[in-house]
């Protein structure tokens, strides 16, 4: 499956963002508290060598349907008690069976529990009206590949979008020359996933190589994707650098997201 494939399955959702932007229907940022989700990655979580981030994750392209049985409020519960550093949300419709509200449901969610976990909107985002519609929603952080948007001075753009809104970027790569667009573009959170979004293939030692080679610098904070489902997983990230990884499929697919965490965070 090629990046090409995730453009064209947003293609209508930017549409819509158009006619609503010449219609004046555009909806406000949201007032309320997002947390910082840069700070929670700074933390370990329970007695990992580095904070996780626990997704809701309902479907993928690569493994087809994951688990549809749990709400994202019930899923970012179980995340919460199990000391989930920060919690992301696929909001990609298509692919991965996610949707925007799925946000909202779990902030809210959170909240009502008195667990104020920093969301990240995890999706396929390009455009500056994406940028606007995810400011109206609690997400904290959200998502930026490059390979999606190979152009340092956009990639800029959007960040300080997000962060004119009081949200965070994540910028993604896959290798060496992507993350050199990602530091041109001033880029303080970056996450390595190592999983080719083009060819689906895991290489989880090649995203460790990434970090040996060019590691963290000016205060940079390092996220792990894909691929991170045991302690061993955890800890070598954490040797190579690495401040956070990303767990979903591990965590989702036996329906029990925060026994799987309790357990992954306890090095079972």
């Amino acid at each position: 499956m090629r990046l090409e494939r995730f453009l064209w399955a947003k293609a209508g959702e930017v549409a819509a963002l158009r006619r609503q932007e010449r219609e004046g229907g555009l909806p406000a940022p949201f007032s309320g508290p997002r947390g910082d989700f840069l700070a929670a990655l700074r933390r370990p979580s329970g007695q990992a060598p580095l904070s996780v981030i626990a997704e809701y994750k309902r479907a993928s392209p690569s493994r087809g349907v994951i688990c549809r049985a749990l709400t994202a409020a019930e899923v970012a519960r179980q995340y919460a008690q199990a000391e989930a550093g920060a919690i992301s949300v696929l909001t990609e419709e298509r692919f991965f069976q996610g949707r925007l509200d799925y946000l909202a449901e779990a902030h809210a969610a959170l909240h009502a529990d008195g667990r104020p976990v920093p969301l990240l909107r995890k999706d396929f985002l390009f455009d500056p009206l994406q940028i606007t519609a995810t400011a109206a929603t609690p997400a904290a952080a959200l998502l930026l590949i490059v390979g999606l948007t190979p152009d340092a001075a956009l990639l800029r753009r959007l960040r300080e979008q997000a962060e004119s809104y009081g949200m965070q970027a994540v910028v993604e790569i896959f290798d060496a020359d992507e993350l050199a667009l990602a530091r041109a573009s001033g880029a303080r959170i970056i996450q390595v996933n190592a999983r080719d979004l083009a060819t689906l293939r895991v290489d989880r030692a090649a995203c460790l190589d990434i970090a040996r080679r060019f590691p963290p610098q000016n205060g940079e904070c390092w996220i792990a994707a894909s691929g991170m489902e045991a302690p061993d997983h955890l800890r070598a990230a954490a040797e190579a650098g690495y401040d956070a990884a990303l767990v979903g499929t591990a965590l989702m697919k036996d329906g029990q997201p925060g026994a799987a965490l309790r357990s992954l965070l306890a090095g079972r």
